[in-house]
């Protein structure tokens, strides 16, 4: 049965303050939100939409030492230019505030005191790294050194950017500080740790077996955490910047960024209404949904439910409708490299055209697998989806009413023609597009949506009013005024997706009330009703506009080629050809190929090496599919100690170069070979 909710609490992943918002933040996430929190208050729900900026962690702080400034210059720089562009693009919060606010920092700390005090946290003593010099404990960003696996001498402490391969600090080889460039030393420091291994029962319960309905996606992903074991995570750090942990024992101590930001929804909604906000995360009849994107899928349906049920008075997520990654014209969207549409430098390029990347990125929106997006194919849908039907439709109805009728709407005559099939489609469409946003596919929605405008232009076309105008005003009133009630629905069903153009339509057609139970309704606007003068929705993008963005990004691509080859790191010490000639260099056969869990960038490969089978696993999840890699021959060193990752024994290395751009490529034998062929 189905449970009866009175309030609908709608959060978006805060994003995080070290830069601007791009398309793929947007697709994942923030146009999902909007699109479902409009939906709602147009059903008269009561509904709310908080959202915020992450500020904490210890990205910013490296951010502000690169630039010379501190951390909280760099937060009030991309705090504000977030969220004016939210405002920009129509994202409807109800407060967007900042985890540097001082409700947050309240709340956090009273948060953590309330575990603490309830015994929910254990304390424990390791040793991390310290630099003497800069007297700090440092981060494992703060920490550089050679990667054992591949030789980059410059990998970081959690990961190699170079052969992808995750990594913990004591790891690399010849470590120093990036802080002070000394080598830092192992020191004892204490940290406060929530044992989700022991909530991993009652998660199992309530996602694996109460929450089936989840996206697939969403249901892997914990499912896989939940199989391989959860292990307490540590909730302090030592750092600088954060909120700091309120014990007297924690000097130099923060919060986790982890454990600190989802706190951000809560006291936001207290900042929000300070006298209320408990009904929303305390109340059994609140519905809470989490829009986020796949990287942050075990923290909102693991870890922060597991806080949340710590503290033992908040209510848990129904929903955590997360999206998979969209790409930008076939390579993964990289801030780094600058590889991006900027929403701030969109609206430059693009003035008052808001609704249609909002279109774009809800059409080809990574609901279930990671989509692309392009140049080429946002110019063919705005041209021949939002300009040739949708505004085309619209533009007809309204211009033929103002030449026959003087812009009033004209009265339905019952001529016993065979529209009454199509209007029957049209109550069909409307009940799928609440269907389809009532489970989160946003996408489908849409297409519905859209096939009201399809089927508008196709009744003017069959019907041909301009030509039926010469012999029979009465059918011409009836055609005119079913297509104007099409019109009508129109702007109600956009109002989710494309907020700006279905304002236009209600405002060419006068509308002043709206409530998505219309939806479907033949009677939206009466015989006699005054319409106001109209434009067009929509104008053509012209090829030249379109490859001046490509040229943009080919510019980019080229200037991060050549930053590459100035970075081009320097030939190795020579070494004897007998200590080469020790190296047992392959050929073998990959016959599986799959993802590692919870390691976006890791493959495990099965391989036959001609002499049987062996596993190797790759950081190589970023360039290749594991499936495109099936029946490949790849090149590998054979003898090289058999080592752990992820809990998975790798027995051997396979071998990809490095390109300009930092991506990888495998070397492989240009013709095919014997498996267990050997490289000599």
């Amino acid at each position: 049965m189905t449970k009866k909710y009175n309030r609908t609490l709608v959060t978006s992943a805060l994003p995080y303050a070290n830069g601007p918002v791009h398309i793929g933040h947007m697709a994942g996430v923030y146009i999902p939100a909007d699109i479902y929190t409009r939906y709602m208050r147009l059903k008269g729900e009561e509904v709310i939409h908080i959202g915020g900026s992450d500020e904490h962690g210890v990205p910013i702080t490296i951010r502000a030492k690169k630039e010379g400034v501190t951390p909280q210059d760099i937060v009030d720089k991309y705090h504000t230019i977030i969220k004016k562009s939210f405002e920009d693009f129509g994202i409807t919060f109800d407060i967007y505030s900042r985890t540097s606010s001082e409700t947050h920092k309240q709340t956090a700390s009273d948060f953590f005191l309330k575990l603490y005090n309830n015994g929910q946290f254990e304390e424990k003593t390791s040793e991390q790294y310290y630099d003497e010099e800069a007297q700090m404990f440092l981060a494992d960003r703060y920490i550089m050194g050679e990667c054992p696996h591949c030789g980059n001498p410059n990998a970081y402490g959690d990961q190699c950017e170079s052969c992808g391969t995750s990594l913990s600090p004591t790891d690399l080889k010849n470590p120093r500080s990036t802080i002070s460039g000394s080598t830092p030393v192992m020191r004892e420091t204490k940290h406060w740790y929530l044992p989700l291994d022991k909530h991993e029962g009652w998660l199992r319960q309530w996602i694996l077996e109460d929450h089936k309905e989840w996206k697939s996606n969403v249901y892997g992903q914990c499912k896989s955490w939940l199989e391989m074991g959860l292990q307490p995570r540590a909730v302090s750090r030592d750092l600088d910047w954060g909120v700091p942990v309120p014990l007297a024992d924690a000097k130099g101590k923060v919060l986790y960024v982890w454990f600190d930001a989802p706190i951000g929804y809560i006291s936001n909604t207290k900042e929000l209404l300070p006298d209320s906000w408990e009904k929303w995360w305390k109340a059994e009849d609140t519905k809470l949904v989490h829009f986020i994107g796949k990287d942050n899928i075990v923290f909102h349906c693991i870890v922060f439910p597991a806080m949340l049920k710590a503290e033992g008075s908040f209510i848990l997520p129904e929903n955590v409708p997360a999206n998979e990654f969209l790409n930008l014209e076939g390579d993964k969207i990289s801030t780094s490299r600058n590889w991006a549409v900027w929403l701030h430098e969109y609206l430059e390029d693009f003035p008052g055209q808001q609704d249609s990347l909002r279109y774009v990125l809800t059409a080809n929106a990574p609901e279930t697998k990671d989509n692309d997006f392009t140049w080429k194919d946002f110019q063919a849908r705005h041209n021949n989806e939002l300009v040739a039907i949708l505004g085309n439709f619209v533009n007809r109805a309204l211009v033929l009413t103002q030449k026959y009728f003087d812009n009033k709407v004209p009265q339905y005559n019952d001529l016993t023609m065979p529209e009454d099939i199509m209007l029957a489609d049209i109550k069909v469409i409307s009940n799928r597009i609440n269907k389809h946003l009532e489970v989160y596919h946003f996408r489908d929605a849409l297409k519905a949506a859209m096939s009201l405008a399809r089927i508008g232009n196709k009744y003017l076309a069959d019907t041909e009013p301009w030509k039926v105008a010469k012999t029979d005003m009465k059918r011409v009133e009836t055609i005119l005024y079913i297509a104007l009630q099409i019109t009508a629905n129109l702007g109600i069903a956009l109002e989710p997706f494309l907020p700006f153009a279905a304002k236009k339509i209600r405002e060419f057609l006068n509308m002043d009330n709206m409530s998505w139970n219309q939806l479907g309704s033949m009677y939206l606007l009466p015989a006699g009703h005054q319409l106001n003068a109209s434009e067009l929705l929509f104008a053509k993008i012209e090829d030249e506009t379109i490859e001046k963005q490509i040229q943009k990004l080919l510019d980019t691509k080229k200037a991060n080629e050549a930053e590459a080859e100035i970075k081009v790191a320097p030939q190795k010490e020579n070494v004897a050809f007998d200590d080469f000639a020790k190296m047992d260099l392959r050929v073998g056969t990959v016959l599986e190929c799959t993802k590692v869990p919870k390691a976006d960038k890791l493959l495990q490969f099965l391989i036959d090496d001609g002499m049987g089978k062996r596993t190797i696993v790759s950081g190589i999840a970023a360039w290749y599919k594991a499936e495109e890699l099936v029946g490949k021959q790849v090149c590998f060193i054979a003898n090289l100690a058999p080592r752990k990752i992820k809990g998975i024994e790798s027995q051997g290395m396979i071998l990809s170069v490095e390109n300009a751009d930092g991506s990888l490529s495998l070397i492989q034998p240009s013709k095919e070979v014997n498996p267990g062929s050997q490289i000599g």
